[in-house]
């Protein structure tokens, strides 16, 4: 009989009842284990599925195989000393791709057709229309060039606007100018009317949406960060928006979630709240990713390819 496979999270209980009932779906021949089972039994688990898994709770476990997450991000996991030294797999979905590109879009054209200075006249009740410029004359830098930013890049390409990228890699993207190091990020920057993050979150990734990065933008240029709320220096940021330097910043993803009501975010001006919904992952579409893998490793014995744990993704 297989060993079974243990979901492991930190999810509140309807949500995890949730990702168990799509797994079970998917894997109907399985056995699916929780982190509220004995651990006698959690202990031959091969397979650890996991969404946010406390801290620890994937030690002591002599039979793993290797850790499949949930989510296209590992940041957390990778953060923690106690998960051992297994493949740990990020979730790749080419929904959650299509979802992101969606997202992208949707907030550079808001900031291209000045839709929150509409809002913000809306409040006021005035009606003042501004000038309207041409896609192909707004340009959009994407920081992040995976396949979440590849897919986005093509999106915004197809509306019009001219792209550039950069990654660590400088890998090639059709249709789109990528530069990497230092040199070729200060480059990016300066063309970046728009400056869209979607960068993983690694130990050089830190805090890489700062002072240094503002001021080096066309002044008041517009900002969509979709990658972590760990990418921004707050305090730079909310210089920035003082000064000019940024002059709207739509945010996704935050250091503490939810936002604190007292956050000063809230009440900044220039600044698009949202509640981390960019890409959301599809239960059913990640559900039926990880039983292919599982699949693949119950016939052949094959571990799919973990992260790179000294680049983090």
């Amino acid at each position: 009989m297989p060993t079974p496979l243990l979901l492991e999270t930190s999810l509140g209980p309807d949500e995890e009842a949730e990702w168990l009932a799509a797994l079970t779906v998917a894997m109907p021949d399985e056995a699916i284990i929780t982190g509220g089972d004995d651990a006698a039994i959690r202990r031959n688990a091969e397979i650890a599925i996991v969404a946010n898994p406390r801290p620890g709770s994937l030690q002591d476990l002599p039979r793993l195989r290797w850790v499949q997450s949930l989510w296209a991000g590992v940041d957390a996991l990778l953060g923690d000393a106690t998960v051992p030294d297994v493949p740990v797999v990020r979730l790749v979905d080419p929904s959650l791709a299509g979802a992101m590109a969606e997202a992208v879009a949707a907030a550079v054209l808001y900031l291209h057709r000045d839709l929150h200075l509409y809002a913000s006249q809306q409040r006021r009740r005035e009606w003042r229309p501004h000038p309207v410029r041409s896609a192909d004359h707004r340009r959009v830098t994407i920081l992040g060039m995976g396949e979440m930013g590849r897919a986005s890049a093509a999106l915004l390409r197809t509306i019009g606007f001219p792209v550039s990228g950069w990654s660590r890699s400088g890998a090639d993207c059709k249709g789109v100018t990528v530069h990497s190091g230092r040199e070729g990020l200060w480059s990016a920057l300066a063309q970046a009317d728009i400056l869209v993050n979607l960068l993983p979150l690694t130990p050089t990734t830190r805090g890489v949406l700062n002072r240094d990065v503002f001021g080096r933008l066309p002044r008041g240029a517009g900002l969509v960060n979709y990658g972590r709320g760990a990418h921004v220096v707050e305090a730079d940021l909310l210089e920035a928006l003082t000064m000019g330097l940024v002059g709207h910043a739509v945010l996704d993803v935050f250091e503490n979630e939810p936002l604190p009501v007292d956050h000063r975010l809230w009440a900044t001006h220039g600044v698009t709240i949202l509640p981390h919904v960019a890409a959301p992952t599809s239960r059913s579409s990640a559900a039926d990713i990880v039983a292919g893998a599982v699949r693949t490793y119950r016939l052949t014995g094959y571990i799919p390819q973990g992260v790179d744990r000294t680049r983090g993704y």
